[in-house]
């Protein structure tokens, strides 16, 4: 990772844990949590009242994406359901419900505070069909063809691999498997410079894709049927934007892939005595434990 990208993440990084302690700290106020503000484009008033009031306050606090992916990715009871870069769990928390005792709901995120309050809301929620992992929406700690869909709120934008993330997000899908993610999108006659001028990249426009752009990656880590929809202006000349695709029940030629057939939960050469984790700061054992990979040994 280059200095700029690894500075972006730290930026990141650093914004989200900030409003993960306000949430925190404002729930033990009299009157509560209050919502962080990120404009009227974005946050929980995108949801509908009856969903907002069936969680827990900090949770909806903490909402700070472009959309309601749960509204748009038609959940089915029993699927197993990831979103990237889950935050303080709304999403995670509104899946589970949908998905019943015989789903499952994931949530990816990289800010050890996010986790935690996630974590605290889950517990509120009595949600039990829920997992919270640590980790990155470039390199997602779970094995190959194990999720049926993946959601995401206004996340994707601010990766600086953006690639990574639709191949990883691929692998990680069953055959049959689907998207269905809220994100800010541009227009495709803007260039990334005027896209930075309309916002930083933490505030979730400045590192938002093209629709061509958008669509091109989908479909160079092998996903089909992309649609991208877009429902409301964030600023001139960007939108939030319904994502849409599938992967195929059969593998696409020429697709590659982050992962490598023979890897599992990040680590190469799974379960051989050639196995190394895919991230050299990280021991094989290490990333096999925080993966759930049910290949141990």
């Amino acid at each position: 990772m280059s200095e700029q990208s690894t500075h972006m993440r730290e930026t990141v990084r650093q914004r989200y844990a900030a409003a993960a302690v306000q949430v925190t700290e404002g729930g033990t106020a009299c009157c509560g949590p209050q919502p962080i503000e990120v404009g009227e484009n974005f946050g929980s008033t995108l949801y509908a009242a009856d969903e907002r009031e069936i969680l827990p306050a900090e949770a909806v606090a903490a909402s700070l994406g472009c959309g309601n992916p749960t509204a748009v990715a038609e959940l089915r009871e029993g699927e197993r359901v990831l979103d990237l870069g889950s935050g303080g769990g709304i999403d995670v928390l509104l899946s589970a419900r949908r998905v019943g005792p015989t789903g499952k709901a994931y949530g990816l995120d990289m800010t050890d505070e996010m986790l935690t309050l996630a974590l605290a809301n889950a517990e509120k929620a009595g949600a039990t069909n829920v997992e919270f992992l640590n980790g990155t929406i470039e390199a997602i700690p779970l094995p190959a063809h194990t999720i049926d869909v993946v959601i995401s709120n206004c996340v994707i934008n601010l990766s600086t691999d953006k690639p990574a993330v639709f191949a990883e997000t691929y692998r990680v899908l069953k055959p049959g498997g689907r998207i269905g993610v809220s994100d800010v999108v541009a227009d495709d006659s803007l260039t990334p410079a005027q896209r930075a001028e309309r916002g930083d990249y933490v505030g979730c426009i400045a590192g938002a894709l093209s629709f061509e752009e958008y669509r091109a990656g989908l479909e160079a880590a092998g996903f089909t049927d992309v649609e991208i929809i877009p429902t409301h202006a964030v600023a001139d000349g960007m939108h939030s934007a319904i994502v849409r695709a599938s992967k195929p029940t059969t593998p696409q030629p020429g697709i590659q892939t982050n992962a490598s057939a023979d890897s599992c939960c990040g680590v190469n050469a799974c379960c051989t005595d050639a196995e190394t984790s895919a991230d050299p700061s990280v021991s094989v054992s290490t990333a096999k434990a925080a993966s759930g990979c049910g290949c141990q040994s």
